[in-house]
């Protein structure tokens, strides 16, 4: 390293005078002035010293693009935190003496606000020390931030006429709560209403004609009615469209007359009576044989037909309303009923161990098998229906679930989608329990037995033809309450009946799971 070079030694006595210089300024300011000096980066050519801010001549800057600057008297507070020293320390929020909580509330505002700065260990101190004092601080808290509304909103003033359309409707609010308005007052609010039209496509574009609004009552009931006897469902879903909609399908009555009375999804679909064989067949409709009087007083009236005489429709009088059943909408909802718009479906899984090399019991090497099998059932409004026991999975099985696919000619190895029916048995169904008296078979009319309503009693065809497989099935609902009923079929007994021997055998249902209604919407209006 070169010592001689005679500008680095005029660099290190510059260098040794800066440091000097600095030395006799902090030791003549004070401590809070001291804090303000500027340190610069010294400069070869020059020495220059910061001096404190009360001493610095200020330059008057030019506004830039003809801005005015403004000045703010208001931050002085602010600055004073900013500064450093024991002059800035007094002014600085984390230096200040908190206040202690003493009574019973504070402890408690104080433990929420520890709470929400995730402090948890300090606020359940906090919240410790507010129940000894006060049990009821709590409730002191509620009613010093949340106190009860004293005045009550009156309808009428919370939408006035002259509001524009976007100010919501603030009716339903309440200070005090939830309100305890019922669902039949909910709706009848909505009789005032009507249809309201689409929103406009952007905004500041009209809005597009709704040319439903200005429809006659009597009109659009008719088209109610033609949407509830086309699609149930679509009729039930109409409540969400609007409130006017909802209202009337909740209120008119003469619309779900007509279904409950109809055969398209009604009761007049429903056989209380075997109306057809097993085999589809018509039932012969004979005369019973009797013993004519010797005089002329015989009666024709007085003939009955076999209780195997189909029903075509079920009685009036058993779609009285009633209190059971005070409505039609009522009755159509809970009244046991078979479903024809979709299938019932039982699915089985049980566990059952596999073949093993060693001669005794289970071990953790032994397989175990999963077995899975379905169960279809799926009624016709003629009184005929169709059982089918399989592996396949519903996806498979439900469109292909209809009479014409069941033959004899379906190919063992045939890859055909429909040859899961191979196995399909042919059978029918009839409901128990009418509230018809002349709707009961006679056997039931001269006893007092009395069946009770809602059991579904099903007759299919063997897997040979010398046997008869009967089931006793009781509609049920599955979901939460309120939703969608008779939905279920739970088992309550499977028989066998050998025709030769005329000898009955119980089916053991062990395994066996309840039948599960799923709409298929191919199936349409199909008989």
């Amino acid at each position: 390293m070169d010592t001689n070079n005679p500008d680095l030694e005029t660099f290190r006595k510059q260098w040794q005078e800066e440091v000097t210089a600095r030395r006799r300024v902090k030791e003549q300011v004070s401590p809070s002035s001291a804090a303000r000096v500027s340190l610069e980066r010294p400069e070869i050519s020059t020495q220059r010293v910061a001096l404190p801010p009360s001493e610095v001549p200020t330059e008057e800057v030019e506004p830039i693009d003809g801005s005015v600057t403004q000045a703010y008297h208001d931050l002085e507070n602010k600055e004073d935190e900013n500064r450093l020293g024991t002059e800035g320390s007094a002014h600085h929020p984390n230096t200040r003496t908190a206040k202690e909580p003493r009574t019973a509330l504070e402890h408690y505002e104080k433990a929420i606000e520890r709470e929400d700065q995730g402090k948890l260990g300090d606020s359940l101190k906090l919240y410790r020390q507010a129940f000894r004092l006060d049990a009821g601080v709590d409730q002191v808290y509620k009613h010093k931030h949340f106190p009860p509304s004293n005045t009550k909103i009156k309808s009428a003033d919370t939408n006035p006429s002259n509001a524009p359309v976007t100010v919501p409707n603030t009716a339903h609010h309440s200070l005090d709560g939830p309100s305890n308005i019922t669902t039949a007052q909910l709706i009848a609010s909505f009789s005032d209403l009507s249809i309201p039209p689409a929103p406009p496509p952007s905004e500041g574009s009209p809005r597009p004609p709704c040319p439903i609004a200005g429809i006659p009552l009597e009109i659009l009931i008719e088209i109610l009615l033609k949407t509830a006897i086309t699609d149930i469902a679509a009729f039930a879903r109409l409540p969400l469209v609007c409130k006017r909609l909802a209202y009337l399908v909740a209120t008119e009555d003469q619309v779900w007359e007509r279904i409950c009375h109809g055969h398209e999804y009604g009761f007049a679909a429903m056989h209380y009576k075997w109306a057809i064989s097993i085999t589809g067949q018509p039932l012969p409709t004979t005369i019973q044989t009797i013993d004519l009087p010797p005089d002329d007083s015989f009666d024709i009236s007085s003939l009955t037909l076999s209780h195997n005489v189909p029903i075509g429709t079920i009685g009036s009088s058993s779609l009285i309303l009633s209190p059971i059943y005070p409505s039609y909408k009522q009755m159509f909802r809970i009244r046991p009923r078979i479903r024809f718009n979709g299938c019932y479906i039982s699915t089985v899984n049980y566990h059952r161990p596999g073949a093993s090399n060693a001669p005794s019991n289970a071990t953790f090497t032994s397989p175990v098998h999963i077995v899975t099998y379905y169960r279809y059932l799926r009624f016709f409004r003629d009184g005929t229906c169709v059982s089918l026991l399989t592996t396949a999975e519903p996806t498979d099985v439900v469109h292909h679930l209809i009479k014409e696919n069941i033959h004899h000619h379906h190919n063992r190895e045939s890859l055909l989608p429909s040859a899961v029916m191979r196995h399909a048995l042919r059978g029918r169904w009839r409901l128990s329990g009418s509230l018809d008296p002349n709707s009961r078979p006679p056997s039931t009319k001269s006893t007092n037995e009395t069946e009770a309503e809602g059991d579904v009693h099903v007759e299919t065809e063997g897997v040979d033809p010398k046997y008869m497989y009967k089931m006793h099935l009781a509609l049920r609902s599955a979901g939460r309450a309120g939703g969608t009923r008779n939905n279920k079929l739970v088992w309550k007994g499977f028989w066998s009946y050998n025709r030769l021997t005329d000898d009955w055998a119980a089916f053991t249902l062990r395994n066996d799971r309840a039948f599960f209604w799923s709409r298929v919407r191919s199936y349409g209006m199909a008989w």
